[in-house]
């Protein structure tokens, strides 16, 4: 079995848990993170002692997304420069696309894989965070998590277009258009995630579920599992995640973006991501009632 560094890989009566493992860091999708998700998932998916994953975060979050520290190091654009996101090392458009999907295929080990992946998602779950939960096959998330996509509003379009399989048109645009989060029970309400259940008790909610997915003959799991998503590939899900990529590096080029790598150059990461997200007060939207907020911005 493969050795690992930054998560934690156990098999357990017929489960695999994959814990991503930088509680330090809110468990930030670097590089390393995301190749050795990749490898944990095929060595899963090869184990015939294993029914079903588990995917988890250690400490506060699930993942509080990619880990912008390249960018905080970046020196100030030149004239003419324009952004180059976290990890994509480029200046062009067609590079910055090369580097988006070298970044989707590592994480499309979790569509692709024959047995089912299960996301067990607590604390934050923003940003590259949901670029892989959202791919699971279930999502069982904790009543106060806290999910969505801030770099949205000035970093570019999301690169994971499942949001549209999970919760539909209205409320992925609602979501898309403003970088705004919802909680984990609102998620539920709005489908984005299957099912919502206080913080205490979703840990025995998710190995509960894969208990009963233990019993089940692995290749019965894997049947099961691929006829649905080929049907989500017939309603356009593979294509449109590799356009999601495309369109992302397109984003890329919105002059928001160079301001935020401009910021980012020159005053630090703190600043830009403030620059970014103040004027959106408490960032949240609101799933039921009225959306009222106060002159900061907050839900009221």
């Amino acid at each position: 079995m493969p050795s690992f560094e930054t998560i934690l890989y156990e098999v357990d009566r017929g489960r695999a848990r994959i814990t991503l493992n930088r509680p330090e860091k809110l468990n930030a999708l670097s590089m390393q993170v995301q190749q050795e998700l990749n490898e944990a998932l095929w060595e899963a998916d090869n184990d015939n002692a294993v029914h079903a994953v588990i995917l988890r975060g250690n400490g506060r979050a699930f993942s509080a997304g990619y880990d912008l520290t390249p960018l905080a190091n970046r020196r100030p654009a030149l004239d003419g420069d324009q952004y180059a996101a976290v990890y994509r090392g480029g200046r062009t458009f067609d590079d910055d696309a090369w580097q988006l999907e070298r970044a989707q295929r590592l994480r499309m080990a979790i569509f692709d894989m024959h047995k089912p992946v299960i996301a067990q998602v607590h604390g934050y779950c923003l940003a590259g965070g949901t670029d892989v939960a959202l791919l699971c096959d279930i999502v069982i998330a904790a009543e106060d998590a806290t999910i969505g996509f801030p770099p949205a509003r000035a970093m570019g379009a999301l690169p994971n277009s499942m949001w549209l399989y999970h919760c539909g048109p209205q409320w992925a645009k609602r979501l898309f258009l403003t970088g705004d989060t919802v909680t984990g029970a609102e998620a539920a309400r709005i489908g984005l995630v299957l099912k919502a259940v206080p913080r205490e008790f979703l840990e025995a909610e998710v190995e509960g579920l894969v208990d009963r997915m233990a019993m089940i003959d692995p290749e019965l799991l894997t049947a099961n599992k691929r006829i649905v998503n080929v049907g989500l590939e017939l309603m356009g899900a593979r294509t449109l995640q590799r356009m999601a990529a495309e369109n992302d590096a397109r984003a890329h080029l919105a002059p928001s973006v160079r301001e935020f790598g401009r910021i980012a150059g020159e005053q630090g990461l703190k600043a830009a991501l403030h620059w970014r997200d103040a004027k959106f007060g408490d960032g949240r939207a609101r799933v039921e009632g009225p959306e009222t907020r106060n002159e900061q911005g907050y839900l009221t």
